[in-house]
């Protein structure tokens, strides 16, 4: 026993009345004969008193040996009144005071009076209204300030005491601190307690691992989930503690505190024990699964990770709760404490490198958090963005952008980690490259963490924090979904103050390698949970930063601005599920349909407190007479609008385009559920459900999953709920305001859920209703946005004068009903802003004009129709600027006026009187000529048409003004257009408006001709039309690209396209291969926009194939997409039994692609010319072969060697029919086909596909092959191989290279130099040139070969201009065409491209009767398929405007695409004729089935072809659904 403990009884004296202790009555007594109660607590309390006031110093110790030994009675330390043990235990710590350092008392005694306190003193201060608290707290106070406490350490085995004294205080301090009345616990006893456990944790040589794990538990204190699940310890009655709940919010745990400050105290001495105390449950853990994992597999967390390292066993559930707790417990101390965690942090850095997966996860996510500065509590909750805030988030405004923490989930690390522990967090850095993918999303989800709390607030360097940066591109981009999904979950994380700030550092969503740009092509993502999630994130993204961008903050506009435009995109995907989630993205981000959220007089705001502005705070109070909620939704929308692209912009207006085909639709399925009933119809059941149930394929074909679809919208049906099908309704109404849609939506969902019978069933129905609803409503096109727009349109507040006149347009042209109320104000702006002689008009009001045109077409009467605004109209027709301004001006005139046929007369003579080239307002005179001569030809006189041709011609065309001085061949093009190219266009845009408005008959081939001969010579001449030959290099490039527009346009009316021949033909698919890519790129755009129409005949899908060389590679790729998708739609059609649609268009297009072919410029009969040849027969397998039609495409490679040709026999001079010799055109062919069967058949080898025997023959267009009627003729030519030696090596390395580069996702280079794999780029000094086969040599002069755009890829980089432009265009091989254009119908050249076997065009219905279906997929033909045209950019500067005159011409009527036969039925496989030269091919019948039996059965239904006014805006509406 130490020297403090040993005193004896012998040296305690027997007297009560020695020096120093005055008290001398008994405290103990005899059994049986106890001293009352309230006579022991006086003498207990004089005894106290006594002691209280003595010092240690002043008194003798030898006094206080009686009372001493008689307060260890076991009658005081047990005695049943709490008074007596509190006041005993009061005298025996004055007792320990006054003898220290040597109590007197023994061991044992000591254990008694220690048990005494610690488990009834000690827990009685949790209750401070007890009667003893004064004593209680006096007894803890010497304890911890004398530090008699120490005493226990010395009592052998004291464990048990040890941890009770810890297990006391801790509970004491967690649990209630206010009694019954209210009365606090004293701060004091907190403190004293602290001390208290400070001092044995310094003293004790060790401490039981009981008491390490009761202060550890300590730090759980702040885990919600350990306060939920100890919470039944803190209720009384039921109720759950009040205080934890404060605490949680405000402070926390005072036992906590005390806990953090004993670590922290002695961190080394902790340290030692927190790391056994880690390294016992980890390792215990990690060694109990190893050696149990065969037996406990099975019974392993069923949440855990799935991975191949699995397989070494892991965990149990057990082990992963106490795993988890143990890490959590790491996050909490690294806040609170983190010196202690000096041992510990090694060993979770080793668990980085476990082979256990479960192991590696914690460990990643600990470390995360730890560096992070995330405790127990957890991450902090994510940032606020409200794409549907109002007023938005601002930058200035701090206050907007910080989360709201409480103290327990703000990251807080009071050491930088990486300095701290630079080679654990380097390593944990490494975790960036672990082969599991759940461990790098939690990496990814950790380095979020430490980007967004800026290391837990302890800042990060630049250095470091662009280097996590760097790392989250990286996993944005990871290969494995769950990954990328995390990165992206990480960018909804940062505020967007933080995204601007960090994430803006590496560059804007445009710029290639940003943060930004890969969550965007995140977007387009082959995985859809990514595709989803990363729209959604950027679509907030930009919801938030609209308030910044309306504010025209140039930082977010360059940085954010492109986010819709990326978004719009994702159309051209073409999938379903993009499109669906495209829908919501646009209508609940973009442009939210609650936005603004202010209230009306009876609703509150739904978040008026939530977002900050720039000038403040939307408060609950705000309502929606103080702001107008319908401008600032106009605002958002003409925002969006004016930072998209092209593509973009065309995605968003087909969107809207699409409502209007959607809505009839809708309509016929409402009319249809009305009349089923329910399921209880009287009359007429079966064609109501056969009707019901196309509607509903057409609907549900557009969803991601259409069985389920089909399921719901017969349910619905079946609900038979008038009320929805009125409020659809509603939606779908021009009349409709806005607020009155988006009410009916919500109303709509409403009744939905409280309809269906389980949450699940309505969540189910709703997400089939919904994208349908959102797709029929009419969101931006509503009547409650146009007087907003209008006044943007006149003010151009925020610089949207341009987007609202744009938007105003496609309002006009889309939905001109809901401009009734507000076109009399867009009218009379006009008037007001009325041109004259001296007064110019303002530049935007050739929109105002646009839309009014587009408006009268449709409601004349709705049009004033005073003095003032028909001289304000006839002003605009004379002297508007530019001069579309006069083109529309007419329109309106011709379409609203009563006296319309007086003032056109006027008009025509006001502009031919007195013309003179230069004059005021000349150009605006031609373009009201050009509009007169289509709209009102018979108003116009015999003197006045000679005139306008004079002006047209004589004045204008023919006349050089301002004469080139560059060389003759020079060609180029210019952004800009000047006076002169400008008046040439419309003169001649006057010329064909005058026989696009002749009327059919016998004089219109006669008045075409010397107009089909101009343009072809435009074409043939790269646009040269002077006979000197001095035309401007930029009037040439203009002139040539609108006489190919030109032609498209003449050729969207069947008698015009049968004067147009098949030479005019082959010359103008040379414009496809023009050595300006603007002219190329806006000839395509004009050429899909009239196919995707279905305005052109077959023949011109021809042209998109010559795209094999083009050197854009945009142009190129977008040109590959837009044919993919028609071919896709024409197999749909066919699919699905289409009797007008299902034809075999993409296929029959190969034989008059063959044609073209042989008669290119560029053609030529040797082995490397053939080979380069390849490459458009490969372009177009590429783009339209697949297993099924590969047959017949072969076949009609075949069937193209069993004709001749017929194209120069029509074109020749001295026309011949003989048919029993072959020409070199005929050769030309016969190469084309051998080559073309060697390549399918090598592609067909490569796809592993197989080439079957059809049942039938295909039948070529006449006007391109003519029958070879000499059997013996047929039989040579079958048996010949025509294909030089060399041609089938060349064709297969070239064939693997390309399917070598596709597969690999190989890319063109850019324009400019560059040259395909497979063959090398011929050399040649200047320019390369084609050399001409011998017979061609002999029957042909050897002009300036022209240079088509193939050839680009041997352009040399030192070329100049001048060389390209003057060698490349300059062919003198096209041949002149013929001034006769009566040519066989093309179409009947269409038609007989069928399968001649027996019953091939049985079953077809009448074109007319087109099912909701068949019109479904044409509306979203002509929609989506809108979308891949490409438009001349921005820097063309067109002026070809003529497809948007308004008014409808007295044009010729346009045919009605034919119906085509059925699919083919494969009978086995073919044999190898036609693949080697001795291959003999199937002798061709001799006899055709004529015309009229190829189109018995078919209706022959027209259908009027409007004057295209509107083309460039708006193709034709299809027939109603019904």
């Amino acid at each position: 026993m130490p020297s403090r403990t040993a005193a004896t009884a012998t040296e305690v004296e027997e007297s009560h009345n020695a020096p120093g202790l005055q008290f001398n009555e008994p405290l103990s007594w005899r059994a049986g004969k106890p001293i009352a109660v309230a006579d022991l607590l006086r003498r207990l309390q004089a005894l106290s008193k006594e002691l209280q006031e003595m010092d240690q110093e002043e008194n003798q110790r030898d006094s206080f040996t009686k009372v001493a030994k008689e307060l260890v009675n076991p009658n005081l330390l047990a005695h049943k009144d709490k008074g007596v043990k509190a006041l005993t235990a009061s005298c025996l710590v004055d007792i320990l005071r006054l003898c220290a350092p040597d109590a007197p008392y023994t061991g044992q005694q000591l254990r008694d009076i220690f048990n005494m306190i610690i488990t009834q003193i000690l827990p009685a201060l949790a209750d401070p209204s007890n009667a003893y608290n004064k004593q209680h707290v006096y007894v803890l106070d010497s304890l911890a300030q004398v530090k008699s406490i120490l005493l226990l350490t010395d009592i052998p085995s004291a464990e048990t005491l040890l941890k009770n004294v810890f297990q006391i205080c801790f509970d004491v301090l967690s649990g209630s601190s206010k009694s019954s009345q209210g009365e606090e616990m004293q701060k004091n006893v907190e403190i004293n307690m602290t001390g208290l456990l400070a001092c044995l944790v310094d003293e004790s040589p060790t401490l039981p691992v009981e008491v390490v794990d009761i202060i550890v538990a300590q730090f759980l204190r702040t885990d919600p989930k350990a306060l939920s699940g100890s919470s039944s310890k803190s209720k009384k009655n039921g109720v759950a503690d009040e205080k934890q709940s404060t605490l949680v919010l405000r402070q926390l745990p005072p036992a906590y505190n005390m806990a953090k400050y004993i670590c922290n105290a002695y961190p080394e001495k902790m340290a030692r024990h927190f790391s056994q105390y880690f390294n016992d449950v980890i390792v215990d853990a990690s060694t109990t699964s190893k050696e149990n994992a065969p037996s406990r597999h099975k019974k392993r967390h069923s949440d855990g990770p799935e991975d191949s390292d699995d397989d070494h066993g892991g965990p149990t559930e057990e082990d992963l709760k106490e795993l988890r707790k143990v890490h959590g417990l790491l996050r909490e101390l690294w806040r609170a404490c983190p010196g202690v965690l000096q041992n510990v942090i090694p060993q979770l850095e080793a668990e980085l490198s476990a082979e256990n997966v479960q192991l590696r996860l914690l460990a990643t996510e600990t470390l995360g958090d730890i560096i992070s500065g995330i405790g127990a509590a957890g991450s902090p909750p994510s940032p606020t963005m409200d794409p549907a805030a109002y007023p938005s988030n601002a930058l200035s405004d701090p206050s907007a952008n910080t989360v709201s923490l409480n103290l327990l989930t703000k990251p807080s690390s009071p050491h930088p980690f990486p300095n701290a522990h630079p080679q654990a967090y380097s390593n944990y850095l490494g975790r960036r490259q672990d082969k599991s993918p759940v461990i790098r999303a939690a990496w990814t989800t950790g380095i979020g963490r430490i980007l967004t709390t800026s290391a837990g607030g302890a800042g990060l360097s630049k250095q470091e924090e662009d280097r996590l940066i760097s790392d989250l591109c990286r996993m944005l981009a990871d290969v494995d979904e769950k990954v990328r999904v995390a990165a992206v979950k990480v960018v909804a994380s940062f505020t967007f103050r933080d995204i601007v700030s960090k994430l803006g550092r590496t560059g804007s969503v445009m710029e290639n390698g940003s943060v930004l740009s890969i969550l965007a092509e995140r977007i387009r993502d082959r995985k859809h949970s990514v595709r989803e999630e990363a729209m959604v994130v950027l679509a907030r993204i930009w919801g938030v930063a609209v308030g910044e961008i309306s504010a025209e903050n140039e930082q977010i506009c360059a940085l954010l601005g492109g986010i819709p435009s990326k978004i719009l995109d994702t159309f051209y995907i073409n999938e379903i599920e993009v499109t669906v989630l495209l829908d919501r993205v646009l209508f609940e981000q973009l442009l939210p349909l609650n936005y603004p959220p202010v209230r009306a007089k009876s609703s509150k705001l739904a978040n008026g407190n939530s977002q900050g502005s720039r000038g403040g705070q939307a408060t609950a109070d705000t309502d929606r007479e103080s702001i107008d909620p319908d401008k600032i939704r106009a605002e958002r929308i003409l925002l969006m609008v004016k930072d998209l692209d092209e593509k973009a912009k065309k995605v968003f207006y087909a969107i809207q385009s699409r409502q209007l085909v959607l809505a009839k639709i809708m309509n016929a399925y409402l009319d249809r559920c009305l009349d089923y009933n329910g399921g209880v119809m009287d009359n007429n059941e079966t064609q109501i459900k056969d009707h019901m149930t196309r509607l509903i394929r057409s609907f549900a074909n557009h969803l991601p999953n259409p069985s389920q679809a089909t399921q719901d919208l017969w349910k619905f049906a079946k609900m038979h709920d008038r009320r929805s099908y009125q409020l659809i309704r509603f939606c779908m109404g021009a009349e409709s305001d806005y607020w009155t849609i988006v009410k009916a939506i919500k109303e709509f969902n409403k009744r939905i859920v409280d309809a269906s019978s389980s949450t699940a069933a309505s969540n189910g129905l709703l997400d089939t209703l919904t994208p349908l609803i959102y797709r029929v409503s009419l969101i931006v096109y509503n009547k409650s946005h146009v007087p907003a727009i209008v006044e943007y349109s006149r003010t151009d507040g925020k610089s949207l004068a341009a987007t609202a006149h744009e938007v105003l347009r496609e309002i006009s042209s889309k939905t001109p009903e809901v401009l009734k109320a507000h076109v009399q104000e867009i009218c009379k702006t006009l008037q007001d802003e009325a041109p004259s002689a001296k007064k110019s008009n303002d530049a935007g009001a050739v929109d105002n004009i646009k839309a009014c045109a587009s408006f009268a077409s449709k409601y004349p009467k709705e049009i004033p129709q005073d003095r003032k605004f028909v001289q304000a109209m006839t002003s605009y027709a004379l002297y508007g600027s530019p001069p579309e301004a006069a083109k529309y001006a007419v329109s309106v005139i011709w379409a609203a006026s009563d006296k319309k046929e007086m003032l056109v007369r006027d008009l025509a003579q006001k502009c031919v009187k007195g013309f003179e080239y230069g004059g005021e307002g000349f150009l605006a005179c031609l373009a009201t000529i050009s509009q007169l001569v289509l709209l009102a030809p018979a108003e116009i006189d015999e003197q006045s048409t000679d005139a306008i041709i004079d002006i047209a011609i004589k004045q204008t065309l023919l006349v050089v003004r301002e004469p080139s001085r560059k060389p003759p061949d020079a060609y180029e093009w210019s952004s800009t257009i000047d006076t002169e190219a400008s008046a040439k266009c419309w003169a001649l845009k006057i010329l064909v408006n005058r026989i696009r408005s002749h009327p059919e008959g016998d004089t219109l081939p006669e008045v075409a001709a010397p107009v089909y001969s101009l343009l072809s010579k435009l074409i043939e001449q790269l646009g040269e039309i002077s006979k000197a030959n001095d035309t401007p290099p930029t009037h040439k490039s203009r002139l040539r690209l609108l006489a190919a527009r030109l032609f498209l346009k003449l050729c969207t009316s069947k008698p015009h396209d049968a004067l147009f021949t098949p030479s005019a033909f082959n010359a103008l698919t040379t414009v496809a291969q023009d050595s300006e890519k603007p002219i190329r790129a806006g000839f395509l755009q004009r050429l899909k926009k009239y196919l995707n129409a279905q305005k052109l005949p077959q023949r011109f899908y021809t042209i998109p194939f010559l795209l094999a060389f083009e050197p854009s590679e945009e142009l190129r790729s977008n040109t590959v997409t837009w044919i993919k998708s028609r071919a896709t739609t024409f197999s749909t059609m066919k699919s699905q039994g289409s009797s007008n649609k299902a034809n075999i268009v993409m296929e029959s297009t190969f034989a008059r692609l063959l044609s073209v072919l042989s008669h290119h410029p560029d053609y030529a009969n040797e082995a490397e010319d053939l080979i380069d040849f390849s490459r458009y027969i490969i372009f177009y397998l590429q783009s339209v072969a697949t297993e099924e039609n590969l047959s017949l495409i072969y076949h009609i490679a075949q069937r193209v060697k069993q004709c001749h040709d017929a194209v120069s026999l029509s074109s020749s001079t001295s026309p011949t029919s003989d048919t029993t010799s072959t020409t070199e055109a005929d050769e030309r062919l016969y190469h084309l086909s051998d080559l073309a069967q060697i390549i399918i058949r090598k592609y067909e080898d490569l796809h592993n596909w197989t080439i079957q025997t059809l049942p039938g023959r295909i039948r070529l267009p006449s006007s391109l092959f003519r029958e070879i009627n000499s059997h013996e003729v047929a039989q040579r030519i079958a048996e010949r191989n025509f294909l030089p030696e060399g041609v089938e090596d060349g064709v297969e390395d070239l064939l693997k290279a390309t399917m070598r580069a596709q597969r690999t996702g190989k890319k063109r280079k850019s324009e400019g130099g560059d040259h395909h794999e497979g063959r090398e780029t011929k050399k040649a000094k200047g320019l390369p040139v084609r050399k001409a086969n011998a017979s061609s040599a002999r029957e042909k002069k050897a002009p300036a070969p022209r240079k088509s755009a193939k050839t680009l890829k041997a352009r040399k980089a030192g070329e100049t201009k001048e060389q390209e432009s003057g060698e490349r265009r300059r062919s003198g091989r096209i041949k002149e065409v013929e001034t006769s254009y009566a040519e066989r119908d093309s179409d009947e050249d269409d038609e007989e491209m069928e399968m001649d076997f027996a019953g091939a065009g049985a079953g077809a219905g009448a074109a007319d009767e087109r099912s909701a279906e068949e019109l479904h997929s044409a509306a979203e033909d002509k929609e989506d398929e809108e979308q891949h045209d490409l438009e001349v950019s921005g820097e063309t500067g067109e002026v070809d405007e003529e497809e948007e005159e308004v008014e409808e011409a007295p044009a010729p009527k346009k045919m009605t695409p034919r119906s085509t036969p059925k699919k083919l039925t494969p009978r086995g496989k073919t044999e190898s004729t036609g693949t080697s030269p001795q291959a003999k091919p199937k002798a061709r019948a001799k006899a055709t089935r004529s015309r009229a039996t190829a189109t018995r059965g078919r209706a022959k239904a027209k259908a009027k072809i409007t004057a295209d006014d509107e083309e460039d805006e708006e193709l034709s509406d299809p027939p109603d659904s019904e």
